[in-house]
């Protein structure tokens, strides 16, 4: 049976035990030829979980992709016959995503350098916020600005879209809240008012729990979060218990709220009184960015990569919830908290209160942590000008991305989870290849800071804002 230790080249077989990401495993152990790749690999874990449409997967040794056939992945890693090897499997996008690779307009517009942008959850609608006091919409078939929406007195610091696509929520640092109308660009109702100092942060209630759109958390420098009805136009539930600014907030699947805060503590909440249901500790300095696993499924809700449109909110909260389900499975809802004390934490808050995993190796600041759209990945960006990737169920270090030159403020994902997008202080933008671990596309361009970028949902357009005022659009 065993052809030697290791074998040679084609001849012998080597023992594989097939496990998922969270560390199933599928089926028993399998003895395998040498001569099998990741094309027979994709076959058998294909008919293993019986999917009657083929699905790609990746295969990873360790931290290694297994890219070869299995005897010369042995030899090339001395690796001996004797031991079972844990081969894991991965499914990747059935779709694929070009990288971006050219600046196709740079609209001006902006009076002020541009602190927000926001493709719309399906992708067809742009939004930006700025210092200039205003929220605009952008026409994206034209690429021309649509409507320019005042009602602010103060810097625009944070936009959000609500996951059924029908209102903008834009919160300013004189601590008001703003809704607007997409369609028309008209502000909804009075200013939201009733935070002390400027919003940090809003994320709404997932289309899955409730549709249409109905409730947003906004987090502030005042250190409350404050839950909004927009039918009502009223604060509901004020989240009153950190004893410093909250910097940001996520309104989870489940239908918990998380924060994080300058206080070191994240806290988690139930959003029918308001009630605290946990508190989790271990970071040293100010937590400065959330994460969830699921983040992509809520952010986008109902709508995915084909285009597909909805004719009632109910078929709109049915889709969200097949795609919310597909996406998490059977596992825990996961949470990556970024700090000032340069390092990360890996949470499962429903399971525990203790950390999954303590993420270290950046050099400052971790300044934005962002889940791939498959939650397979995390990615961390830094004032250490490294942007790095992690594994997004482990939490291990996975690679390094280097080549910005100063502070990397956003990051952002392409829908298929392949590629990463980071913006920086030095002006440029760069695109990541996750797989092949290096820099695909690097785009120059901006005149100053870039402090906001976002990959389009539907894939095919990158928009970026900063200091220079206006916004470039980057396709392929």
């Amino acid at each position: 049976e065993m052809d030697g230790a290791g074998g040679n080249g084609s001849s012998g077989s080597v023992m594989c035990q097939l496990v998922s990401a969270e560390g199933e495993q599928l089926g028993a152990a399998l003895y395998l030829p040498h001569n099998v790749g990741p094309p027979q690999l994709q076959d058998i874990v294909n008919q293993l979980l019986h999917n009657e449409d083929k699905l790609p997967y990746a295969f990873y040794v360790g931290d290694e992709e297994l890219s070869l056939q299995l005897g010369a992945f042995m030899q090339r890693n001395n690796a001996t016959a004797e031991v079972t090897l844990r081969i894991v499997y991965q499914p990747q996008a059935v779709f694929r995503i070009r990288p971006v690779n050219r600046c196709s307009a740079t609209i001006a517009g902006h009076t002020e350098a541009v602190l927000a942008v926001s493709f719309s959850p399906d992708g067809r609608c742009l939004a930006s916020g700025s210092g200039d006091t205003t929220v605009r919409f952008w026409d994206l078939s034209t690429q021309t600005p649509l409507y320019t929406c005042k009602g602010h007195k103060n810097w625009v610091l944070c936009i959000a879209w609500s996951p059924d696509g029908k209102h903008l929520v834009s919160g300013s640092k004189s601590g008001e809240l703003i809704l607007w109308d997409p369609k028309t660009g008209n502000q909804l109702g009075a200013p939201l008012t009733g935070h002390r100092k400027w919003i940090t942060a809003v994320s709404w209630e997932p289309v899955h729990l409730q549709s249409p759109s109905r409730r947003f958390v906004s987090a502030s420098k005042d250190g409350d979060a404050r839950i909004w009805d927009i039918t009502t136009k009223k604060c509901v539930i004020s989240l009153s218990g950190h004893t410093n600014a909250v910097t940001c907030v996520k309104w989870g699947g489940d239908g918990l709220i998380y924060t994080g805060s300058e206080d070191c503590l994240i806290k988690v909440w139930e959003t029918t009184q308001g009630k605290l249901v946990k508190t989790l500790q271990g970071h040293g300095h100010w937590v400065n960015s959330l994460a969830l696993s699921t983040e992509y499924v809520l952010r986008t809700g109902a709508y995915d990569h084909t285009g597909k449109t909805f004719s009632s909110p109910e078929e709109m909260k049915e889709a969200a919830l097949a795609r919310y389900e597909k996406m998490r499975g059977n596992a825990p809802e996961r949470l990556v908290s970024g700090s000032d004390d340069f390092t990360m934490f890996l949470w499962e808050p429903t399971i525990s209160k203790q950390p999954k995993a303590r993420m270290t190796g950046h050099q400052k600041v971790v300044n934005h942590v962002y889940f791939s759209p498959d939650g397979q990945w995390l990615a961390s960006a830094s004032f250490d000008k490294s942007v790095k990737l992690w594994n997004g169920i482990t939490g291990k270090f996975v690679a390094a991305f280097r080549g910005h030159v100063a502070d990397v403020y956003q990051i952002s994902w392409s829908a298929d989870s392949r590629l990463l997008l980071s913006g920086s202080k030095d002006s440029t933008l760069k695109v990541w290849d996750i797989r092949a671990r290096k820099l695909k596309q690097d785009l120059p361009g901006h005149a100053d800071e870039v402090y906001a970028v976002d990959w389009s949902p539907d894939g095919e357009k990158v928009v970026s804002g900063g200091k220079d005022r206006v916004l470039k659009l980057w396709m392929n």
